[in-house]
């Protein structure tokens, strides 16, 4: 006798074909990449609001991809995310260094140009 389903299991009524099932031949390589959200968060409210939001688009693709089956796009999109929190955490930090250096400098120069004045 030829069962359109296994015998064992009972029959899934209602259900898309295949739902919740890899695509043929596919298999997850291992745990689903780490989406590094954290990062992105503190990059976008800490260092570089545009890097970070590009980072928390990359990083919320993660697990929608790997659901999908794209193991190979949610490990790059994984990549992708650590690289714009990266890319903005560095650029925020050498930006708030040259901010203070800044700040020094014309400080000095303004007491430097006030104490040479003569008030005559």
């Amino acid at each position: 006798m030829s069962y359109p389903h296994d015998p064992n299991q009972p029959p899934n009524y209602g259900a898309a074909p295949g739902y919740g099932q890899q695509p043929y031949g596919a298999y997850a390589p291992g745990p689903e990449p780490d989406n590094n959200l954290v990062w992105a968060i503190l990059t976008t409210v800490l260092c570089c609001l545009p890097l970070g939001i590009v980072a928390i688009v990359k990083s919320t693709s993660v697990s929608k991809l790997w659901a999908a089956g794209d193991f190979a796009g949610a490990q790059k999109a994984a990549d992708d995310a650590k690289k714009w929190a990266m890319w903005g955490a560095i650029i925020g930090i050498v930006g708030s260094i040259l901010i203070v250096v800044v700040y020094f400098v014309f400080a000095a120069l303004i007491i430097g140009a006030s104490a040479t004045t003569s008030t005559y």
